[in-house]
């Protein structure tokens, strides 16, 4: 049972991280678009994210230390900064889009406009990292996102011509070459799978859940289970896509259409089940989002930080999230679609994976920090290969966006 509970945070890194507002919106649009098409990518970002939320959790057991105050004092201030600056901005644009998540989502609960839920959700994830300890937040949020399974289930329920979907996935251009729209979308998946915050908050999580060296066993079974139980919820949510939505030719715009398949499969009960998801999930990532924010501001300047600590014992850490939040009411308080800024925040979070994976990479090899827990070769083997893949996605996001005017 201790084990069980153990892997929650990777539940919830998996949960608020691979299937948060970007992946619940980008996964339906390239599956009512695309079809099976670009799973591989899904299947890359797993194994990427894993590749290197592992290095970043061990660096944390291992050392102590969260991953951004190593970087730091290992890279210098210089570095330290670039990393700060790009994450910092790309995790507000994430955090933003999260907080309208939880809005759209109550939106679907109780037909009630967004715009009134934006400040209650805001308020609600302020109240959670106030007053709830480090793991009832976790356990509560990542099991709770676990209603998301509902997407698998509806897919069995719809029975799709599982011989189709397999070849568009096994497939993908078999139809033709494709076009600009096909890897703009390539590479906003990707960075959905690989978001920066989602190994900030990993590795400063496992600072707060106090891991040692003796918890490495634990590490693994947060990464190996939890995001891959992410990916394949996310491949879950662009199979019903598939089924349902291409034929109808739906270009997702809106959370309703994107449970449309749950409810022609499963009726109300199942659209209970998938909203109750989307908010947990959506709010799981609000919370890591507003944590990262923090996280990173006090690790790099040297603040007091952490849950385990009352607010005047880390008043910086939780007024820099209070400011963050407040920035994310302000920005949505324009009328902004929070569907277009999540959008965005997946293509930015694209440009701004090489600053993050980077550092982890050279960290992981220092035995400074690691000692005899340094990366071997065939971790350092798939570091690089997917670093080299990390820095072909940013060079190629922004001028994708430009050419194909955000996939239109």
């Amino acid at each position: 049972m201790k084990k069980l509970f153990a892997v929650a945070l990777g539940i919830l890194t998996a949960i608020g991280g691979f299937v948060d507002i970007g992946d619940l919106v980008t996964n339906a649009v390239v599956g009512a678009r695309y079809g099976m098409g670009l799973a591989w990518v899904v299947v890359a970002g797993i194994i990427g994210i894993c590749v290197y939320a592992d290095m970043s959790g061990r660096v944390a057991a291992v050392s102590g230390r969260a991953t951004f105050e190593i970087i730091r004092e290992r890279l210098g201030p210089r570095t330290g900064l670039a990393n700060l600056s790009a994450s910092f901005l790309i995790n507000l644009l994430t955090l933003t889009a999260e907080i309208g998540g939880i809005a759209l989502a109550l939106q679907l609960a109780s037909g009630v406009a967004p715009g009134m839920w934006i400040p209650v959700a805001a308020f609600a994830v302020w109240i959670v990292i106030w007053r709830t300890k480090f793991s009832i937040m976790e356990n509560v949020a990542g099991l709770l996102g676990l209603c998301l399974i509902v997407f698998a289930v509806a897919l069995f329920l719809l029975g799709p011509d599982w011989g189709t979907l397999g070849d568009q996935a096994i497939r993908p251009w078999s139809a033709g070459s494709p076009d600009l729209s096909y890897w703009y979308y390539a590479v906003a998946l990707f960075g959905a799978a690989m978001t920066p915050y989602e190994v900030f908050f990993f590795s400063s999580g496992a600072v707060e859940e106090g891991w040692t060296k003796k918890d490495l066993g634990t590490e693994r079974l947060n990464v190996f289970v939890g995001f891959p139980l992410g990916g394949l919820l996310s491949l879950s949510i662009a199979g019903c896509a598939a089924v349902v939505l291409l034929p109808l030719g739906v270009d997702v715009t809106s959370l309703s259409q994107l449970v449309m398949p749950v409810a022609e499969a499963g009726g109300r009960l199942a659209l209970a089940f998938v909203i109750v998801g989307i908010l947990a999930a959506t709010f799981g990532a609000a919370l890591e989002t507003t944590l990262s924010s923090g996280y990173t501001l006090a690790q790099f300047f040297g603040w007091s930080w952490g849950k385990f600590r009352r607010p005047r014992q880390a008043a910086r850490f939780h007024l820099s999230m209070i400011i963050c939040l407040l920035v994310g009411i302000g920005v949505l308080a324009t009328g902004v679609d929070p569907v277009m800024v999540t959008e965005v925040s997946v293509v930015f979070s694209a440009v701004a994976l090489p600053l993050t994976y980077y550092p982890i990479l050279v960290v992981a090899n220092d035995p400074e920090y690691m000692g005899d827990k340094v990366n071997g070769r065939v971790r350092n083997g798939f570091a690089v290969v997917f670093l080299v893949v990390i820095m072909v996605a940013a060079l190629a996001a922004i001028p994708l966006m430009i050419l194909t005017g955000m996939g239109s």
